[in-house]
């Protein structure tokens, strides 16, 4: 096992978000192309808009190969909102997505945010666990249809 990094947002990685969401999701979850547009539009508000001081992205890479990502946006004055959590699978399980929210978290706090918020599905059982290991508190859920699936958001 090599090197494990946490690097920021560099050229080629934001296709690369696109792709392993829409490719995770639909094979795991049954998502159709609407997430795949969603997940482009995250990206493109953050390129274009991103204040360095108030929001930040990471990579996680092992030896230049990319495993997961996170981010920490402004949602307002004192709310940070995490958003792009991912771990590829055979990422998942070694405890990197504890230090990629670890980092995020750590992140949001040094910049002042007050809370934090995100928006997830009940059917990411892992990564709802480890929220709430973390001290996140559930503040409401809705059954919905997104994406082409029935959820519950």
């Amino acid at each position: 096992m090599g090197e494990l990094n946490l690097r920021g947002l560099q050229i080629g990685d934001a296709g690369w978000l696109i792709e392993q969401h829409a490719v995770l999701y639909h094979r795991d979850e049954g998502f159709d192309a609407g997430f795949e547009a969603v997940v482009a539009q995250i990206l493109s508000d953050y390129i274009a808009t991103h204040d360095p001081n108030s929001e930040r992205a990471w990579i996680a890479e092992e030896d230049g190969e990319r495993l997961g990502s996170i981010f920490c946006v402004r949602q307002d004055a004192e709310t940070a909102k995490l958003r792009l959590f991912l771990l590829l699978p055979a990422a998942r399980g070694k405890g990197l997505g504890q230090r990629l929210l670890e980092t995020c978290m750590g992140f949001a706090r040094d910049a002042g945010y007050k809370r934090m918020v995100l928006w997830t599905h009940e059917s990411h059982r892992a990564a709802c666990a480890l929220y709430a290991r973390n001290g996140w508190q559930l503040l409401r859920s809705e059954p919905v249809h997104s994406f082409g699936v029935d959820l519950v958001e």
